[in-house]
């Protein structure tokens, strides 16, 4: 079987950025006012710092405002959960992001839980999550929407096709599952205590990895003609010579790409629609705010 087709994330993130910034200018013209993206950063983790810092550069780009809000690794809940409700209340505030991890002290689920469903941009809130899971209009988390809008531009209509989800986080794993059911295919969802991982996977036309361990996917785990969608981001330890360690997936792409029709290369695949998809439900989130019917994404 020939190589698979690279399925290229960069391309389709700048085409749905160029489509969020055309319909921020027109939230703009109605509501006079910009859509607004609030972020906050507790702590100084590397790889946090990186994302909200292109997530920062992207939200300007799109013609937005907004603002990072960069607090100590130190702060405390109370003073966390403040800061929350502050931008909860204020009305230039579309959307709130909480960059995840947070400092060990701090509950995740309490802090997301206290962020306005209405502005929680993430799509992590239990409200937007039992709306997804019911099948109600909501705000999705990024990755997930991210992935099933490639998914759709690869296969088309995903009627009868059976998905297999390798991973079941709140993040990723739950919701992709959510979002490939209301499209009508067939889901397994799969995870480290799954029996016979292997053969189920290959039987898989749709195969997502969301378990965060390098290269776990091998070729022959991929079904032939099955689209391959790697959510995983993992950093291999440094060669001998002090080199950088290299970026891989979840799916060992050179072997997957033998047996796949198409596959998302890491980098370059998922990540990018994580941030486009960010910019997407602030957009969507103004437009509920302020009475307004969304533009088609």
């Amino acid at each position: 079987m020939n190589a698979a087709r690279a399925i290229d994330g960069k391309a389709a993130a700048a085409a749905l950025r160029e489509k969020v910034a055309a319909g921020a200018r027109e939230f703009a013209r109605k509501a006079l006012r910009k859509p607004g993206l609030h972020v906050v950063l507790v702590g100084e983790d590397p790889a946090s710092a990186v994302y909200v810092g292109a997530k920062e550069k992207a939200l300007h780009k799109a013609g937005m405002d907004g603002a990072v809000h960069r607090l100590p690794a130190s702060t405390g809940e109370d003073e966390l959960l403040r800061l929350v409700r502050k931008l909860n209340a204020d009305p230039t505030v579309d959307g709130i992001l909480v960059q995840l991890p947070l400092p060990d002290h701090l509950d995740e689920a309490k802090v997301l839980d206290t962020i306005d469903p209405e502005k929680d941009v993430d799509g992590f809130h239990v409200v937007n999550a039992g709306k997804l899971a019911v099948g109600k209009e909501a705000l999705v988390p990024c990755t997930p929407a991210g992935c099933i809008r490639l998914i759709k531009e690869e296969r088309g209509d995903l009627s009868g096709l059976h998905a297999v989800v390798i991973g079941r986080s709140n993040i990723v794993g739950k919701p992709m599952a959510q979002l490939l059911l209301a499209e009508n295919a067939t889901v397994t969802i799969a995870h480290s205590r799954t029996r016979n991982l292997p053969e189920l996977a290959k039987t898989a036309d749709i195969l997502v990895a969301a378990v965060g361990r390098p290269e776990m996917v091998k070729g022959d785990w991929v079904k032939d003609g099955a689209t391959v969608i790697d959510v995983g981001i993992n950093r291999l330890a440094p060669a001998e010579d002090g080199a950088k360690g290299r970026l891989v997936g979840d799916v060992a792409y050179d072997e997957a790409a033998r047996h796949a029709a198409a596959i998302t290369p890491v980098p370059g695949g998922v990540g990018p629609m994580t941030i486009a998809m960010l910019l997407a439900n602030t957009l969507v989130a103004a437009h509920a705010r302020e009475g307004l019917e969304a533009p088609t994404l």
